[in-house]
């Protein structure tokens, strides 16, 4: 490897907690629309990601369900609540507000564990959400019947 390899490769390094919650606060937090493009080469061409409505693997996938996202969504934004990390494993929690086209905005509460491999990409990324329940909470009186059939059901 040529000395300007190493470079690109370790500016493209993640290293820390911190430097995970600043690249996921500048992502969501760019008026509304989230960009990806300064995350994505922190990612693993064989990324594997998971959250409660898809689980997908490789970049190419990664790129097309952000790129998704960002058009279905009128506005986005996310706040990371806590970070914490645990060898090469770190963890985000976070509030994601999203407006779609027609419906109230609503707050998405969920967490986020991302692995790096060795060479300090993102080789994994599990969410963990409950998409229906936090939307539902915002619609005027189907809200609280949702969450009495759950308590009935599953509490």
């Amino acid at each position: 490897m040529n000395e300007a390899e190493a470079v690109h490769k370790e500016e493209y390094c993640i290293r820390d907690i911190g430097m995970v919650k600043a690249l996921w606060s500048k992502t969501y937090n760019t008026d509304g629309k989230p960009d990806w493009s300064h995350i994505l080469p922190y990612y693993h061409t064989d990324i594997k990601f998971r959250d409660s409505v898809q689980e997908l693997h490789g970049i190419d996938n990664f790129v097309a369900m952000t790129r998704r996202l960002a058009q279905r969504s009128k506005d986005l934004k996310m706040s990371i609540v806590n970070a914490a990390s645990e060898g090469n494993v770190f963890f985000l929690e976070w509030e994601m507000t999203i407006k779609f086209r027609k419906n109230p905005s609503s707050i998405i509460y969920g967490a986020s564990r991302v692995t790096i491999n060795e060479e300090g990409k993102i080789i994994e990324q599990r969410d963990y959400y409950d998409l229906w329940g936090d939307i539902f909470d915002n619609i005027p009186r189907f809200g609280k019947a949702y969450r009495r059939f759950m308590i009935k059901k599953f509490g």
